[in-house]
């Protein structure tokens, strides 16, 4: 997707889809180039749904805000624009493409210079930038028609309600808290008098000036464990008190949140890495409370079919079943499943099957689809059994795909440009026989039928993602969680109107989508689509922490490094949890011990997501999304600070390979 088309997109899904209207200030977004008012380095983050650093320790407005504030002051062809809080010049640009004339004040010589540089170079003639003391606006240019600052003050500048003409609007955040504002339009009228409206809650750097700020009061973050204390303090303190504090994660007191669990259907729990221990270690421990206790017999985790599925015959005790090459889960991150506290748990699951003889086992499945090739290869042998001839076409149909087995990424790439004929024909063919002949090949084995049909359905499914991730945009993603809870949707169904799922993944996949961020992009997810398929049946919890090591990588494939997680940012919600001073908890967010508690995390915080890479120097760019957490989970669960999770080698996972001698496999 080029720079034109994230403009586009940017423009449709967090302007438009927020309410603005204005089709001047909508045509200036579309046409002036964020990215070329960043440093390099955070160029692939320009049109995300968040505010980015700059130079002096200052930001470039979110796009949302850039388009409120523009929208705010009805701008017309004609009128002449006071700016206060240059920056990189980004919104300078944007006001210069709907007024006759712009005059931005910046108080940093530094940022003063580089964006006049900037904004002459672009090509943005009517923009004049001036270094000064914003506060005190610019007289030689006074009156102005619309006066627009980038900065939160403790009250509005006298000096800029001075140079406001009749009928002027000045938009400005403005509040006693310098890490909170208010939004407000002032309008001169006819008669000197000012009209005030507030316009909602935002957060600025602050405005530091003789009519604002001191220079002493201003902070910025740099993600060291130095600390003020949290804003609010008594959001904190609610947290202290309504949470259920544990010290020891192996004997914490699940009690309370397992009754909460009775009733559901399908628990989502989840993570805020792809590589913390004591992520894994809880989930390990609620999934054992849920099956001994709650009758689950589902286990579905954020991987591969045909990998998980080589775990499932093992703890179901099966002999049946072609081994994978290299072992289950041997792809890129070998990490996320290859690891002590998975295995552990492997290990429980094998034993708590064995000693239920004839009554119900739990099964272990993969939801993603990532696995195109191998599905490729099982549902190949399962026909190869149970019907030579349609194993010969399905061969052909599959050939189409071959040329990809080393990088299936590459296959979009040909398949969009037409350099390569696309196989959605192909393989949607190859699933539609399968299906047809459900009935003849279920007679025969059931489960081993299930298997190939979710196999089928998964390189169906895979190859319209990896054409979908060359266009970008939201389908890919979508596409990959829809799939995702289709499996787990068939996988209740199979095991029958009484089945029960808990659900591994992360936080982003299990989260509401639709309290966050990621909802006003287009995007769905899994924990989303359970709850409006099952209703308060479904039951979805976060996890999160402050500090500590990871597993994880710099780029994707890249090796393995336990990394120190930074402490949390000021306007986390991971911020609010570690300022409780508890070490861990269980927080009740659907129904809490106190009812404060939902009023007061309702509004949208930053929450922290470290997936496989992790990037700990743009950490607030490439970690951080804008949430609700009320709405997002049902409960939260709190580590302070963790460690990284033990990955195990090949040797450790031949237990995998043991083959029983006569469980017989169950559903």
């Amino acid at each position: 997707m080029n720079s034109k088309q994230q403009r586009e997109r940017m423009v449709a899904t967090q302007v438009e889809a927020r309410g603005i209207r204005d089709a001047r200030v909508l045509a200036a977004l579309r046409e002036v180039p964020r990215e070329a008012f960043l440093p390099p380095e955070l160029e692939e983050f320009a049109y995300r749904d968040s505010p980015l650093p700059i130079e002096c320790g200052q930001t470039i407005s979110q796009p949302y805000i850039v388009a409120l504030m523009t929208a705010a002051l009805e701008l017309g062809p004609g009128d002449r624009v006071l700016e206060i809080g240059t920056g990189s010049g980004y919104a300078a640009a944007v006001l210069s493409r709907i007024a006759r004339e712009v005059i931005t004040i910046e108080r940093y010589e530094e940022l003063a210079r580089t964006a006049a540089e900037r904004l002459r170079a672009l090509g943005y003639d009517n923009v004049a930038v001036h270094h000064a003391d914003g506060t005190l606006g610019w007289s030689d240019g006074a009156p102005y028609d619309a006066i627009v600052v980038a900065a939160g003050g403790p009250g509005v500048p006298e000096a800029l309600l001075d140079q406001l003409a009749v009928g002027g609007r000045l938009v400005m955040p403005i509040g006693q808290d310098r890490e909170l504002q208010t939004l407000v339009r002032i309008t001169r009228r006819a008669d000197g008098t000012l009209a005030h409206e507030s316009l909602g809650d935002v957060r600025f750097v602050p405005l530091v000036g003789v009519q604002g700020w001191r220079a002493e009061d201003e902070a910025a973050w740099d993600g060291r464990e130095q600390r003020a204390p949290s804003r609010p303090g008594t959001v904190a303190g609610l947290i202290r008190e309504a949470a259920w504090r544990f010290d020891d994660l192996d004997r914490a007191d699940l009690g309370p949140l397992l009754e909460r669990l009775e009733g559901a259907r399908v628990v989502c729990l989840g993570e805020a890495t792809h590589g913390t221990s004591e992520f894994y270690r809880m989930r390990a421990r609620i999934t054992r409370a849920l099956i001994e206790r709650h009758g689950f017999g589902i286990v579905a985790i954020e991987g591969d079919w045909p990998d998980a599925a080589v775990v499932h015959r093992h703890v179901r005790g099966v002999a049946d079943g072609a081994p994978l090459a290299g072992g289950p889960f041997a792809r890129f991150p070998v990490w996320m499943w290859r690891n002590r506290e998975t295995l552990d748990f492997v290990r429980w699951l094998r034993q708590w099957n064995a000693s239920r003889g004839e009554a119900a086992t739990a099964g272990f499945y993969g939801l993603d689809l990532y696995s195109m090739f191998a599905s490729i290869r099982a549902v190949l042998d399962y026909l190869d059994r149970v019907d030579p001839d349609a194993a010969r076409i399905a061969r052909k149909r599959y050939a189409c795909l071959t040329p990809w087995e080393g990088d299936p990424q590459a296959y979009g790439g040909a398949a969009i440009s037409g350099r390569y004929r696309v196989c959605e024909r192909d393989t949607t063919a190859m699933l539609a026989d399968l299906l047809a002949r459900r009935i003849e090949y279920s007679q025969r084995d059931g489960d081993r039928f299930f298997d190939a049909a979710r196999n089928a359905t998964l390189v169906a499914n895979a190859e319209r993602y990896y054409r979908a991730m060359y266009y970008g945009g939201d389908e890919s993603w979508n596409l990959r969680d829809g799939h995702m809870f289709d499996t787990l949707e068939a996988l209740l169904e199979l095991h029958g109107p009484a089945s029960k799922a808990v659900v591994w993944e992360h936080n982003s996949h299990v989260g509401d989508a639709r309290a966050t961020e990621m909802g006003v992009r287009g995007q769905l997810n899994v924990g989303q689509l359970c709850r409006e398929r099952f209703g308060a049946a479904a039951f979805l919890i976060g996890f999160g922490t402050d500090h500590g090591t990871v597993a994880a990588a710099h780029d994707w494939d890249g090796s393995m490094e336990v990394m120190r997680v930074r402490p949390a940012h000021p306007e986390s919600y991971e911020r609010l949890c570690h300022d409780s001073t508890l070490p861990a908890f269980v927080l009740q967010l659907r129904e809490p011990e106190r009812a404060e508690v939902r009023g007061e995390l309702i509004a949208p915080r930053l929450e922290r997501a470290i997936g496989v890479v992790y990037r700990p120097e743009t950490e607030l760019q490439s970690h951080y999304f804008h949430a609700s957490l009320p709405l997002q989970f049902d409960a939260w669960i709190w580590f302070d600070e963790t460690h990284a999770v033990h990955p195990v080698t090949g040797d450790e996972l031949r237990i995998l390979e043991e083959r029983p001698g006569g469980q017989e496999a169950a559903r």
